[in-house]
C-alpha cells in the first residue's frame, strides 16, 4: 500500500524527495538560530533558542513578467554549507571583522518554468537572505512588489522611527531620515504617514531582541523600508514613493535589472542588546571593497563654524578661526559649510587650504545635490549631476588642496538616486576626496563597498537641538536611541557634543553627557558641535582627553543598554580602551558596570562636578586603579553621561 502511494504521487509528477525537503530547516553555526522555510507555502520563521521569535513570514516577490510569491516548486535543497569572509574597516565598529554563516540555497520555479533562488545565511548573530534570478536575459525586468514580510508574534514590543513623507520639510527635501523614533510601542502600531518605517527597525519579543536591516542594494535595487500598517503585527517591505528619484536621468525609482539579477540581503539579527552592539551583519552582507588607492582614506575630527554660527559665519575671517581651533584641538579636519563659493570663493578658499596644510588640517567643502527633486537654492549647486561636471569639478579641488565634500539634500531611495550616490563615490574616490552625505538615505554598508564614504546624516542631528528647545529637550532620549539603532551598522554623522552654550537654546544634557557622545557615536569623520570660544569654558584635562582621542577603533563590546533609557559601550584604539556611558532619562542612576575584560587596570574616569546650575561646564576628574572584580560604579545624574580610559 505504501509503495502504491509512492508510486500514485511519482504519476501525478510529484517528486517526493523534494516533498520530503519542502520544509527544510538551516541552523547557525551555534545552533542557537534555526531558520525553517516552506517553500509550498512561500514562507520561513526564526526559532531562538528553541522558542519561534518570528512566527511564518512571506517569502518572494512580484515582477512584471511572473509572480514568484506564491505557487512555487520546490527543485532542490542545498546541503548546509560553511560561508567566511573576512575585512578591513576604518570608519566601523571594528577594524578586522570575520563573518562566518551556514548557507542554504532554495532553488525554485513557477508554474511557467521561471526560476528564482532563495538562498538563507544563518549566523551565531542574526538571519540573513536575498532572492536570486539565476537565468540570462538581456530584456530589463521589472520587480512591482516584494512579497517578504517580518510577523511577529502576539506581545512583540517594536522601537521605530517614521520614514517621512516625499517632498515635505524644509524646501520639499524630504525623505531625509530625520524623525525622532517613537518608542516601546506594540507592533501593529500604524506609522504616522504612509512612507511607513526605516532602518534599522528594532523589536523585543520576551527576552529575545530583533533588529531588521538590509544591505548590498548595489546598482539595481531601491531602498526600501517597512509599510505604514502591519495588521496582526506583519511588517511588510515598502518601496519609496514617486519623488525619490534622479530627475536628470532615467528616474527609475523601482528595481529593475537584466538577469541574472540578486536583490539585497534582508537582515535580522537575533539575540540581545549585547548581540546588536557588537554584531556587524550590516557590513558583513555589505558588497565588498571596490579597488582604489586607499592611502588617502584617513578617519578623523573636524571643527565647523555652521551649527552654532550658521550661515553669516561661512567668511574667510571665521573659518581662519576655526582652522586654528582644529590645530590647536588635534583635529584632522574643518569643514566649511553652504554659501562658501559666494562668501569666500575658490580662489581664497585655496588660500585658506594653503594655510590649514601649514597647520596639519585638511578643508571640507559643502555641496548642494542639486537637481528638480527640491527647491534649495543653497550654493554651490547644479555641478555634480554629470559624470563630466563631477570630475571637472573634482579635479579643481583636489588641485586646490580640498580633502572631501559633505553633500546635501538628496530625493530618497529610487533605485535611480541608489545609483547616483555611487557615481559620486566612484568618481570621487578618482580624486581622492572624502565623501559625507547629508539629507540622506541609510548608507545599508554602502561604507564597505566605498571606503571613502567618510559618514552620512541620515539621523536627526544636533542641528535640530540647536533650532528649537522641543527637540533639546528630547536629545538624551533620542542621542540614545542614534546610538544603540541608527548607529548599529552605519557611520553616522549627528555632528555631536556641545560642552558649553547653544545660543537661544537651554541644553537639556549634561557637558558630560556632551563629551561623552564623541565616543558613544560613530563617524569616519566626527564634525564636533562646539566652538573656539566654548572651548575655552572647559578643563584642560577635557581638551587634552579630545586631543588624545582615537580617530577610528578596533573594537567595541557591550557594557549595558535600554533604548531610549541608557547606553554604555566599550571602543578598543591600541593598547586603550574608551567606556563611555549616556543617561537619555531624567532621573539618577546607579551603575554597576561588568568590566571584568579591564581588571587591574588603570582608569581616568572624567564625569560631571558638583555644580551642575551654573553657567560654566562642570567635570570632575579622577584616576585609580579598576579592582580585580573588574566593577565599576558610577552614579549618572538625570541626562547626564561620562567617559573613561583604561590602560
Amino acid at each position: 500500500m505504501k509503495y502504491t502511494f509512492y508510486l500514485l504521487l511519482l504519476c501525478l509528477g510529484f517528486n517526493v524527495s523534494h516533498a520530503q525537503s519542502a520544509n527544510s530547516t538551516v541552523s547557525s553555526p551555534d545552533k542557537t538560530i534555526v531558520v525553517s522555510c516552506n517553500i509550498q507555502q512561500a514562507v520561513y520563521s526564526i526559532a531562538y533558542k528553541g522558542e519561534t521569535v518570528l512566527k511564518d513570514s512571506k517569502l518572494g516577490l512580484i515582477r512584471e513578467d511572473e509572480d514568484f510569491s506564491k505557487n512555487l516548486q520546490l527543485l532542490k535543497v542545498s546541503k548546509p554549507a560553511i560561508v567566511k569572509d573576512s575585512y578591513t574597516m576604518l570608519n566601523a565598529k571594528k577594524q578586522q571583522i570575520t563573518y562566518t554563516a551556514t548557507e542554504r540555497t532554495w532553488q525554485t520555479k513557477t508554474a511557467s518554468g521561471k526560476k528564482m533562488n532563495i538562498v538563507f545565511r544563518v549566523s551565531n548573530d542574526g538571519v540573513a537572505f536575498r532572492y536570486v534570478f539565476p537565468e540570462k536575459s538581456s530584456e530589463l525586468k521589472k520587480i512591482t512588489t516584494e512579497a517578504t514580510s517580518f510577523h511577529f508574534n502576539e506581545g512583540t514590543r517594536a522601537w521605530l522611527q517614521p520614514k517621512t513623507e516625499a517632498q515635505t520639510g524644509f524646501e520639499h527635501t524630504n525623505p531625509a531620515y530625520e524623525a525622532h523614533y517613537m518608542m516601546d510601542i506594540a507592533t501593529g502600531t500604524p506609522a504616522p504617514g504612509k512612507n511607513g518605517w526605516i532602518y534599522p527597525a528594532l523589536f523585543k519579543y520576551k527576552n529575545t531582541w530583533l533588529l531588521i536591516t538590509e544591505a548590498a542594494l548595489g546598482r539595481t535595487y531601491c531602498g526600501t523600508a517597512l509599510q505604514q500598517n502591519s495588521p496582526d503585527n506583519e511588517y511588510k517591505i515598502n518601496f519609496p514613493q514617486a519623488p525619490e528619484v534622479f530627475t536628470n536621468g532615467k528616474p527609475t525609482l523601482n528595481p529593475e535589472s537584466t538577469l541574472p539579477w540578486e536583490t539585497p540581503w534582508r537582515i535580522i539579527v537575533v539575540g540581545d542588546l549585547k548581540t546588536i552592539t557588537e554584531s556587524t551583519l550590516g557590513t558583513d552582507l555589505a558588497l565588498p571593497a571596490k579597488k582604489m588607492d586607499l592611502s588617502f582614506i584617513k578617519p578623523g575630527k573636524s571643527s565647523w563654524s555652521w551649527i552654532l554660527k550658521k550661515d553669516d559665519s561661512t567668511v574667510y575671517r571665521v573659518q581662519k578661526k576655526y582652522i586654528d581651533f582644529a590645530s590647536d584641538m588635534k583635529w584632522q579636519y574643518c569643514l566649511l559649510d553652504a554659501y562658501w563659493d559666494k562668501l569666500v570663493g575658490y580662489d581664497s578658499v585655496r588660500i585658506l587650504a594653503d594655510y590649514a596644510r601649514t597647520k596639519n588640517v585638511g578643508l571640507l567643502l559643502w555641496y548642494n545635490s542639486a537637481g528638480s527633486w527640491n527647491t534649495v537654492k543653497f550654493t554651490p549647486k547644479d555641478k555634480l549631476l554629470t559624470h563630466e561636471s563631477r570630475m571637472q569639478e573634482f579635479a579643481r579641488l583636489r588641485a586646490m588642496g580640498i580633502k572631501g565634500l559633505k553633500i546635501d539634500f538628496f530625493s530618497g531611495d529610487g533605485q535611480s538616486m541608489i545609483g547616483y550616490y555611487q557615481d559620486i563615490l566612484e568618481d570621487a574616490a578618482t580624486h581622492q576626496l572624502l565623501i559625507n552625505f547629508h539629507g540622506a538615505t541609510l548608507p545599508r554598508g554602502l561604507h564597505r563597498t566605498y571606503p571613502n564614504l567618510m559618514t552620512t546624516e541620515a539621523v536627526y542631528g544636533y542641528e535640530m537641538i540647536t533650532f528649537n528647545q522641543r527637540d533639546a529637550n528630547r536629545a538624551p532620549a533620542h542621542s540614545v536611541m542614534c546610538a544603540l539603532v541608527r548607529n548599529a551598522f552605519d557611520p553616522m554623522d549627528f555632528t555631536p557634543m556641545n560642552l558649553y552654550k547653544i545660543p537661544r537654546i537651554k541644553r537639556a544634557t549634561t557637558a558630560a553627557f556632551e563629551l561623552a557622545t564623541s565616543v558613544t557615536f560613530l563617524s569616519g569623520i566626527q564634525h564636533y558641535a562646539e566652538s573656539p570660544d566654548g572651548i575655552t569654558h572647559v578643563p584642560e584635562f577635557v581638551k587634552d582627553f579630545l586631543r588624545g582621542l582615537p580617530n577610528n577603533w578596533e573594537d567595541v563590546k557591550y557594557i549595558d543598554a535600554d533604548p531610549g533609557k541608557l547606553y554604555v559601550v566599550a571602543r578598543k584604539s591600541g593598547n586603550k580602551w574608551y567606556v563611555a556611558g549616556i543617561n537619555g532619562e531624567n532621573i539618577e542612576k546607579e551603575l554597576t558596570l561588568d568590566l571584568a575584560f579591564l581588571q587591574n587596570k588603570k582608569v581616568e574616569l572624567i564625569a560631571s562636578g558638583n555644580d551642575l546650575t551654573g553657567t560654566e561646564p562642570s567635570f570632575d576628574l579622577k584616576r585609580f586603579t579598576l579592582p580585580a572584580t573588574g566593577k565599576m560604579n558610577i552614579t549618572l545624574k538625570g541626562n547626564d553621561g561620562f567617559v573613561a580610559v583604561f590602560e
